[in-house]
């Protein structure tokens, strides 16, 4: 089968290996700050005890030259791969894309440091390998439709690995056939269910979309067969995937005008938990600053259009992992406390003072709405709090909250250790090979 018989998928992988991001400042400028954001989120949830269950239980003692990131061991480029995108998701505290409905920078960015051990490239050109890849996976989201994710799959995993190997593709500069092969077997390793939302398996996703694309780049540089043809094939990615709702050809359209990590961008969570809960968290943030008391509140209501609160598949939750994916729970230690921390959504128990308020908590749709989608416009929550002296409280938050800088949050996830400290600037500034190589060596390092 010939390229010519494929055109969507002959113009998606020309499009990947012709980009050139470093010609948009703001595109650059954007990757910049998400690799900060995840490097925050990474070195934190490297030390999470999960992690380390996975590095052993995947081989993280097999020998190699690639990096583990907060610590000083190395190990196979596969390997890493994987262990450090699960630890970059582990927290579920790392960026979001509205068009991919799922989280880009912590699949691209672990499979880029690992070919950083195999290869020598300019950090510059590390940086714009991460745009190139987030827009394939943020055009192949916008291409899908809503009933991909809502039918049960998790974007992060099925899009991952295409936006891997579209990344390191275009890094290496592969052909457009290479390319197109690669994005193939990486399509054909697409797979990841909501229904792990709560569980280890969760942040797995985001490994086995790391190691599954750069497995892909490396099978078709090395000549190995495939379907070049993925986007067009009747029996191709959109046919098994999209449930009738797909518009393939919005997979190349418009491509990097704009960039989609510039607009309609990427949104560094707040809140280490899922990014469906960060509306009532900032809700109930900012009752607490009020002075609204758990003790005042008779019943709660969360009003969400048709499909927002898909994610959040946790109403009672046991422990602090599944609580990341209960908005009950997130409004209600954000209102008792007045701040949601890592702490929050660890592996103890949850407490009773918050599950108290919780259980007060219901949901409900506004069937009159338009349907949740990647639109980020369509995203709104409406909280009405009966109280017990017979007064109401109404609000509603449109949109995602998010933080623009993610220095203070680089600084706390990494408890301000003095053996990371310099890892913001060295990102934001870094161009060369030896740029790179500076940051890896940062990274790799214990600092304890």
């Amino acid at each position: 089968m010939t390229m010519a018989k494929a055109p969507l998928t002959t113009a998606f992988a020309s499009a990947i290996v012709n980009s050139d991001p470093t010609r948009d400042a703001a595109a650059m400028e954007a990757a910049r700050t998400a690799i900060i954001d995840f490097l925050a989120c990474t070195i934190a949830g490297a030390a999470d005890r999960t992690t380390g269950v996975l590095a052993k239980a995947v081989g993280a003692d097999l020998p190699g030259d690639a990096i583990l990131v907060g610590s000083d061991r190395k190990t196979d480029a596969l390997v890493a791969a994987v262990i450090n995108a699960y630890a970059g998701h582990v927290l579920d505290y790392d960026d979001v894309h509205a068009s991919v409905r799922g989280h880009p920078t912590t699949v691209i960015i672990p499979a880029l440091l690992a070919l950083a051990a195999e290869r020598e490239f300019s950090a510059e050109a590390f940086v714009a390998s991460h745009v190139v890849g987030l827009e394939a996976m943020a055009r192949l989201g916008l291409s899908l439709g809503s009933k991909h994710y809502e039918n049960g799959f998790h974007a992060t995993a099925t899009l991952g690995p295409i936006g891997v190997a579209a990344a390191i593709c275009h890094l290496t500069g592969a052909s457009v056939e290479e390319t197109a092969v690669a994005l193939g077997i990486a399509a054909t390793q697409a797979s990841g269910l909501r229904l792990q939302f709560g569980y280890d398996t969760k942040p797995y996703h985001a490994g086995m979309a790391a190691r599954s694309g750069l497995l892909a780049a490396r099978l078709a540089a090395a000549g190995f067969g495939g379907a070049p043809d993925f986007l067009d094939n009747p029996v191709g990615f959109h046919s098994a995937y999209a449930f009738d709702a797909g518009k393939p050809e919005l997979t190349a359209k418009d491509w990097g005008a704009p960039w989609q990590i510039v607009s309609p961008g990427l949104t560094l969570k707040a809140y280490p938990c899922c990014t469906a809960s960060h509306p009532v968290a900032s809700l109930g943030i900012d009752l607490h600053r009020e002075g609204l008391t758990a003790e005042q509140i008779e019943t709660i209501t969360f009003t969400y259009p048709p499909g927002a609160d898909a994610a959040l598949v946790v109403t009672k939750p046991t422990n602090g992992i599944e609580a990341r994916f209960s908005p009950e729970y997130v409004f209600s230690a954000a209102l008792i406390d007045g701040a949601l921390r890592l702490d929050h959504f660890d592996e103890r128990p949850v407490k009773d003072r918050i599950m108290a308020l919780a259980a007060r908590a219901g949901r409900r749709h506004d069937e009159t709405a338009p349907r949740m989608s990647t639109d980020p416009t369509t995203r709104f929550v409406v909280l009405d709090i009966a109280l017990k002296d017979g007064t109401t409280i109404n609000r509603r938050f449109d949109g995602l909250p998010g933080v623009t800088d993610p220095t203070d949050k680089f600084r706390d996830a990494t408890a301000a250790n003095a053996a990371f400290a310099d890892i913001p600037d060295v990102v934001r500034s870094m161009k060369t090979e030896a740029d790179l190589s500076r940051l890896l060596s940062l990274l790799n390092q214990n600092p304890i």
